[in-house]
């Protein structure tokens, strides 16, 4: 099946001219592909250049590379409308098992509790989720010129002019935003002279997929110094279609040449494998590296993803961190190009971007001195926690085989508004919604699914509830749209009337809802385009509803806001 979506056509006429489009997104990987799904969604459309023309079986050659997706990423993906597709192919996991030698020393649960749509992880061959995005972006009308590849770049005031090189020949093209997700090795990056900060760990590791016939359940397996790769580590996850992922340290002397040798990699994988038959489809050398740009928005050029950041492979924290920058700056350009939000919106994306991927250097980074100890105090020391974690569940939380993926916590964010203090649990201002079964209208469907591509308003109440007059009022307003939020109620049990003031009640079928918000009756929660909370009260006012959405789109902050019901 093949992956071309809507493609350039007519190349021959544009060699020697020039274009202009208001936004360009260099890079048609998951990263680019979810970025300019998103922005088509939001009423911006972009044209996505790639050097490579990519297909299903193209694709294959070049391996699975990124297969771990996360929770969140899945979030985002079902928004866009390729989550269930996601689903539908992928192995679906949330156990952990770390080995150490030959006996199994802990395991963890990455989603312990109920009431999620999406589970902790999906693996899947990352060709798969280019094909769904690619399909996606064909029935969006999104245009993907493929071996179009992008050779120079020179920043202007108001955009960029890229030099693109065809096989028919070169053309240019201006854009007023350049969105680089052009990978590790991006060309808009080294175009700007801009430098990666950061380190290169001194180890290499084989990777390696293998199709085979096997009974192991769907799980993450570590082990520290097994039987089979004495001194070393080794990691196995499975994908779709009978294929495994094979993750084995092999030291820093380790020759990258001599060690993709048939003869070098199957002795290995018998090793690990015993007398399993199996078939060796792809294989790679890497090494650890947690750098990062210093800024990711250079006027109007943007970085997202590998081209922006690098971490370990350890902990999926890679593209998972990459279509989070993408989740995050779709909703803010969107508005700035249609003149509802400030152009300095687009700093937060900075701000908020480079603290993710400060995190995910040093959760990377730990996961990497653990693995692969530089000295033998650590490695003496690591070791000990191994033997510890047996018996002891305090060592099992210095275990750290790769910290997994999971959204950062946006706190810090300047766009939200200060807490209302009398909030004991729940997504505070930062932290991702959670999910949770709802009934609308007598119908199943989740909480997540109803949070509007614009801000969305949740107002937590019992059935029967009798709303104060300025409440009522507001909630009025609410729904002839006097502010710009849509607005969800959400009744703790099954409502009476399908309405509130107009609004739509959703049923909290199972009571999640209100315990993962901490939702006494008349709590409200602000949830940014993006799902992030914003702010969040005990009681609905109508002006500060109107002041946060004010401060969450790039506006002063006000001085005062006010918390009052009435």
């Amino acid at each position: 099946m093949g992956m071309a979506g809507r493609s350039s056509s007519g190349t021959k006429a544009r060699a020697g001219r020039s274009e202009r489009r208001q936004v360009a997104i260099v890079g048609a990987g998951p990263v680019g592909l979810t970025l300019a799904a998103d922005l088509a969604l939001r009423g911006v459309p972009a044209i996505v250049l790639e050097a490579e023309t990519k297909s299903a079986e193209s694709a294959v050659q070049f391996g699975s590379r990124s297969i771990c997706y996360a929770k969140r990423s899945l979030e985002i993906l079902d928004r866009l409308g390729v989550g269930q597709a996601m689903l539908d192919k992928g192995v679906t996991w949330q156990l952990g098992k770390v080995f150490w030698r030959d006996r199994l020393v802990y395991q963890f649960d990455l989603l312990p509790e109920a009431g999620h749509r999406m589970p902790a992880f999906v693996n899947c061959q990352q060709f798969y989720l280019e094909q769904f995005l690619v399909e996606r972006a064909r029935e969006l009308g999104i245009e993907i010129r493929w071996n179009h590849e992008v050779t120079g770049v020179r920043p202007q005031p108001e955009g960029a002019r890229l030099d693109i090189e065809t096989a028919d020949g070169s053309y240019a093209l201006e854009c007023d935003w350049l969105l680089a997700c052009d990978g590790a090795r991006s060309t808009v990056r080294r175009a700007l002279g801009l430098a990666f900060e950061g380190q290169v760990f001194k180890d290499r590791f084989l990777i390696t997929d293998v199709t085979m016939e096997a009974d192991y359940p769907p799980e993450r397996w570590f082990w520290f110094d097994p039987p089979f790769h004495p001194g070393q580590s080794a990691l196995l996850h499975s994908q779709p279609d009978h294929v495994w992922r094979i993750d084995l340290q092999l030291g820093w002397d380790a020759d990258p040449d001599l060690e993709v040798r048939p003869e070098r990699v199957v002795p290995r994988l018998k090793a690990m494998l015993g007398e399993r038959r199996f078939e060796v489809q792809w294989t790679s050398i890497y090494t650890f590296q947690c750098r990062m740009l210093r800024r990711f928005r250079h006027g109007r050029v943007v970085f997202l993803g590998d081209a922006a950041h690098q971490v370990s492979p350890f902990g999926a924290r890679g593209c998972n961190s990459g279509m989070q920058d993408a989740d995050n700056l779709a909703w803010k350009l969107a508005l700035v190009l249609h003149g509802q939000a400030p152009e300095r919106l687009l700093d937060s994306y900075d701000e908020e971007r480079l603290v993710a991927a400060e995190e995910n250097v040093r959760h990377s980074t730990r996961s990497t001195e653990f693995i692969t100890p530089k000295n033998e105090a650590s490695r003496v020391w690591r070791d000990a926690v191994l033997a510890l974690a047996e018996h002891h569940p305090f060592a099992r939380r210095l275990i750290n085989s790769g910290r997994l993926s999971t959204p950062t916590h946006l706190g810090f964010s300047r766009l939200n508004t200060p807490d209302d203090p009398v909030f004991a649990s729940g997504p505070g201002p930062g932290s991702p919604s959670a999910d949770a079964p709802l009934e609308r209208d007598g119908r199943p469907c989740w909480l997540l699914d109803q949070l509007a591509s614009e801000f969305t308003l949740l107002l937590f109440l019992e059935r029967g509830a009798q709303l104060g007059v300025g409440q009522g009022r507001a909630l009025a307003a609410l729904s002839k749209g006097e502010v710009p939020v849509e607005t969800r109620v959400i009744v703790a049990e099954r409502p009476g009337s399908p309405t509130i003031h107009g609004l739509s009640c959703l049923h909290d079928v199972e009571s999640l809802a209100g315990r993962h918000y901490d939702a006494m009756p008349g709590a409200v929660y602000l949830v940014r385009p993006d799902q992030h909370v914003t702010a969040r009260w005990r009681r609905l006012d109508l002006e500060a509803v109107r002041a946060a959405v004010d401060r969450a789109l790039g506006a002063a902050a006000p001085a005062t806001l006010s918390l009052a019901g009435e």
